[in-house]
């Protein structure tokens, strides 16, 4: 279905781009969203990326990467914004303070433990485990070969549970 809505939005026909933009705009939100940490600037995101494509959709040659050139475009625009603003996605001050106000919230750790990541691999976590993609998907995104983006999640993860065992400890000899 994709597909034959990609060739007639490439031909000019705005209700098959409308259609296509309508399957994907979840998706586009929460990947917005798990980089700007904003509902506001995630809606931004979505218009400027929504224009992008319009304006771009020519560009597309192969119509099963659609979806990740679409992802690609956000994410580009994501980290544009982040670098504009000068600002991270993830904010290590904000995670410890609103950790220590709710008892160590296990979300909130969890968000300082990416946070303290290299960005690269807190991209691959936020693909994987907030927006659900695949390795494939992931390397298609990135531009990557597959074992790369295995390697990268592997050290991520890796990283993550050392943090997480550093953090149980100081937790229980507090106590």
């Amino acid at each position: 279905m994709d597909e034959r809505l990609l060739k007639e939005a490439q031909r000019g026909n705005d209700e098959a781009f409308f259609q296509l933009m309508s399957i994907h705009k979840e998706q586009l939100y929460r990947t917005a969203f798990s980089y700007l940490k904003n509902e506001e600037d995630a809606l931004e995101a979505l218009q400027e990326v929504t224009f992008r494509a319009y304006k771009n959709i020519r560009k597309v040659r192969e119509p099963k990467y659609f979806t990740t050139w679409l992802v690609r475009i956000m994410m580009n625009y994501c980290i544009d914004e982040l670098k504009r603003h000068k600002r991270l996605s993830l904010n290590p001050d904000i995670g410890v303070q609103s950790s220590i106000h709710n008892d160590y919230d296990r979300s909130l750790i969890v968000e300082e433990a990416i946070s303290q990541l290299d960005p690269k691999l807190q991209e691959i976590v936020l693909l994987k485990y907030f927006q659900g993609l695949t390795i494939e998907q992931i390397a298609d995104n990135l531009g990557s070969p597959t074992g790369t983006v295995k390697s990268w999640l592997n050290r991520a993860l890796v990283r993550l549970r050392k943090q997480f065992e550093k953090e149980d400890g100081k937790h229980v000899s507090g106590r």
